[in-house]
Parts: structure tokens; C-alpha cells; sequence
């Protein structure tokens, strides 16, 4: 079974990986904006997006504001990622998402433990995957890698 592909240079991975952090996190401040003003919350701070020692609670409209913009920015950036990367969604989604929890973690000067944050980020990913990869599908179908089978 011979897999024909061709290999990106790494510069060209770099410069899609950068503007997808660039995509993330733009969607993500202008959705965290909307989401606030929707809310009508009056404190938006720069470290919005890398809070994670807010309480999580169903009252708490700071944290739905939180876990509502986290879930649409992940799924938006799935779908603009395709315009970018084509159908390797899954591959620069984890990345971004590593990427994410590195700067977090240096934004906040603490490692994330809260269950809550990883639970969110997890279904976060999925849906940025997902969406991605489907849309993805959709769009480029002709253009996948499928295995040749030569002794087929």
C-alpha cells in the first residue's frame, strides 16, 4: 500500500500555524466583545480569555461569558482554519489548543487545574475539529489523500 503525499515545508507550516493563532485569537476577543455586550457586563480586561480561576457557576454571568465565547471562538476558528489549511483542520487545532493552554498558563503565572477550564477547552477542541473537518470535507472532497492500493 503506497500513501502518496506531499510534504509542506516548515515554513509554510509555520507561517499557517502563526495565522491560525492570529485567527483564534482575533475571533476569540471580538466574540469575548459581542458576548459582553450581548450580557451587558461592563469589565472586559485583556485576560478575559485566559481567566480560569473564575468559579464556575450558572448564575455567574462573568463565567458564562467566559465558557459561551471559548465554545463559539473554537468553533468559528474550526471553520476559518479550513480557508487556511485545508484539511489538515485537526492538526493546527490541537497545536493552536497547546499553543493556547502555553500562553494561559504564562498569562496567569499558574499551571490550569480547574476541571472545569479543561473540560471546556476539550469540548472546545471537538467541536473545532469536527466542524472543521467537515466543512473541509465539503469544500476540498476532490482534493483528499486516500490511500493507493496497488495489490488491491
Amino acid at each position: 500500500m503506497a500513501l502518496k503525499i506531499k510534504i509542506a515545508e516548515t515554513k509554510v507550516v509555520l507561517l499557517k500555524l502563526l495565522i491560525c493563532v492570529i485567527i483564534f485569537y482575533l475571533v476569540y476577543y471580538v466574540v469575548l466583545c459581542i458576548c459582553f455586550t450581548t450580557f451587558r457586563l461592563q469589565m472586559l480586561d485583556g485576560l478575559a480569555p485566559f481567566d480560569f480561576k473564575t468559579k464556575p457557576s450558572w448564575i455567574n454571568t462573568y463565567y458564562l461569558v467566559l465558557l459561551v465565547s471559548l465554545e463559539i471562538t473554537y468553533f468559528i476558528s474550526g471553520l476559518l482554519f479550513v480557508l487556511v489549511v485545508e484539511e489538515w483542520v485537526w492538526d493546527y487545532a490541537i497545536t493552536v489548543t497547546v499553543i493556547h493552554i502555553a500562553v494561559t498558563s504564562a498569562v496567569m503565572s499558574e499551571f490550569p487545574l480547574m476541571m472545569h477550564w479543561w473540560a471546556a477547552l476539550g469540548l472546545g477542541l471537538i467541536s473545532m475539529i469536527c466542524g472543521g473537518q467537515c466543512l473541509a470535507y465539503y469544500l476540498f472532497r476532490d482534493n483528499f489523500i486516500y490511500p493507493i492500493l496497488d495489490d488491491f
